[in-house]
C-alpha cells in the first residue's frame, strides 16, 4: 500500500490508472478499483473457500465456504480502502490534495498532489496507514471473540491475521511504500535535507525490492509457495522506487525555475483559415515541433497538435481547415511566466498537453511544452556531470 505521488512529469505506472473503474466517491476522493484486483478478488475467493474454511470449520456446507470466501475477499477489499483513506484523512490535515484512490493487484496507492510540507507531516500521513491496518486487525480480533460461530469466528480471525499483516509489510521500508516514507521522514528531520532524504530512502528501497526478487526467485525454484508473487512485488517496488529517485531528480533539476527561464518566446503561430495540407507542409514538416498555436486577428483560438492532423484522412487535408480540428483555447490550460515550471509540468501531465500557453495581463506571451522542459533538464544534467 504505497502512497504514489502524483507530481509527474514521470508516475509510477500511469497505466495502473487506466483499465481501473471508479466505484465510489468518499470526502471528494473517487476510488477506484483497476481491473488486476478483480483477479486478487477471485484467487482470495478461491483459496478462502476451497482451503481455509474447509480446514477451520469443516461442518459447513460447500455452499458456506464459497459464500464466506467472497465475504472475505471482500472485507480485505473494505480494509484496504480504509488504509488508504487514513493516510488521505491525514493529507487533508495538511492541505494537500489526494486526487484518487486506487485498488489493484499489489493493494493500493493514494495519488498525492504534492508533498507533506516537514517531515513531521510526512511521519504521520506515512504511520496513519499501518497503523488503521492495526486498528482494523483489532477490531477483528474482539469480534472473533464476540461470536460463536465457526464460520464466522474463522471468517474474522483470518481477517485479524491479513490485516495484520499488511500493517507489518507495509513498514518495511522500501521507499515509496509506508515504511519508505516513514524512514524518509527521520532522515529528512536530522538532515534537513529533502532531496537528500528521498535519494537514501530510495535507494534503500530498491536494495529491498532486490532482495524481495532474489528471495522470491530461490523460494520459486524450491518450490516454497509465494515465491513468483515475491518476485512481482519486487519488481513492483524496485520500478517505484526508481521512479521516486526520478522524480526528486527532476524536482531539483527545477526547482526555483520559472515559466519565464524555460518558455518559447518567438512563437511560430497559424491562422485557423489554413488547411491541414498547408499546416502539414508549411509548419510541421519545415519546423519540426509537435504543435503550434492559433490565433486570429491577434485573438488566441487554442492549439493544434500532430493528434488532431492525423485524425483526419490524408485524402481530406485539402479540405479541412484548422478552425475545424483546432483544441479550443481553456483558460484552465495557461500558467504565468512567474509560475514554478514544476507547476506548468504538473499541469501538462494532469491534462494531458504537450504544450500551454503562457499568460500576462490576459496575452498570450509564450509557449512551454514537455519537449521543452526535457531538454533543459537533460541539458543541466550533463553540465552538472
Amino acid at each position: 500500500m504505497a502512497i504514489i505521488k502524483v507530481q509527474k512529469g514521470i508516475e509510477v505506472n500511469g497505466a495502473l490508472y487506466h483499465g481501473s473503474w471508479k466505484i465510489i466517491t468518499i470526502w471528494g476522493i473517487p476510488v477506484r478499483v483497476h481491473f488486476s484486483w478483480l483477479i486478487v478478488f477471485g484467487l482470495i475467493t478461491w483459496s478462502l473457500s476451497t482451503y481455509y474454511f474447509p480446514k477451520e470449520a469443516p461442518a459447513l456446507p460447500a455452499a458456506s465456504y464459497w459464500i464466506k470466501g467472497a465475504i472475505g475477499a471482500f472485507l480485505l477489499f473494505v480494509s484496504v480502502t480504509f488504509h488508504e483513506l487514513s493516510h488521505s484523512f491525514v493529507s487533508r490535515k495538511y492541505r494537500i490534495t489526494i486526487l484518487s484512490i486506487t485498488l489493484f493487484i499489489f493493494g493500493g496507492v493514494a495519488q498525492m498532489k504534492g508533498e507533506p510540507p516537514t517531515p513531521k507531516a510526512e511521519f504521520k500521513i506515512a504511520i496513519a496507514g499501518p497503523l488503521s491496518s492495526f486498528f482494523l486487525s483489532g477490531v477483528f480480533l474482539i469480534l472473533y471473540s464476540a461470536v460463536s460461530s465457526t464460520g464466522v469466528k474463522a471468517l474474522f480471525w483470518w481477517l485479524a491475521q491479513i490485516n495484520l499483516i499488511l500493517g507489518v509489510f507495509n513498514l518495511i521500508p522500501g521507499f515509496p511504500m509506508d515504511g519508505g516514507r516513514v524512514l524518509r521522514s527521520i532522515i529528512w528531520g536530522k538532515t534537513k535535507d529533502y532531496f537528500h532524504a528521498t535519494r537514501k530512502a530510495s535507494g534503500i528501497g530498491q536494495k529491498i525490492a532486490i532482495f524481495f526478487i532474489i528471495f522470491g526467485l530461490f523460494s520459486f525454484l524450491t518450490g516454497f509457495p509465494g515465491g513468483l508473487w515475491l518476485m512481482f512485488i519486487g519488481w513492483f517496488l524496485y520500478t517505484a522506487a526508481q521512479v521516486s529517485y526520478q522524480q526528486v531528480s527532476l524536482q531539483e533539476n527545477l526547482s526555483g525555475l520559472k515559466v519565464k527561464d524555460v518558455m518559447v518566446k518567438d512563437m511560430v503561430t497559424l491562422s485557423s483559415r489554413v488547411t491541414l495540407q498547408e499546416v502539414v507542409n508549411d509548419y510541421f514538416l519545415k519546423y519540426g515541433y509537435g504543435g503550434f498555436p492559433i490565433f486570429d486577428d491577434g485573438r488566441f483560438l487554442g492549439i493544434i497538435t500532430l493528434k488532431e492532423v492525423k485524425d483526419i484522412p490524408r485524402e481530406d487535408w485539402a479540405k479541412v481547415k484548422v478552425s475545424d480540428v483546432l483544441i479550443a483555447y481553456n483558460r484552465e490550460w495557461e500558467v504565468s511566466p512567474e509560475d514554478d515550471v514544476m507547476k506548468a509540468l504538473e499541469l501538462m501531465i494532469t491534462k494531458d498537453k504537450g504544450r500551454i500557453v503562457v499568460t500576462e495581463n490576459n496575452k498570450v506571451v509564450g509557449l512551454i511544452t514537455r519537449n521543452g522542459i526535457a531538454r533543459y533538464v537533460q541539458i543541466m544534467g550533463k553540465e552538472r556531470r
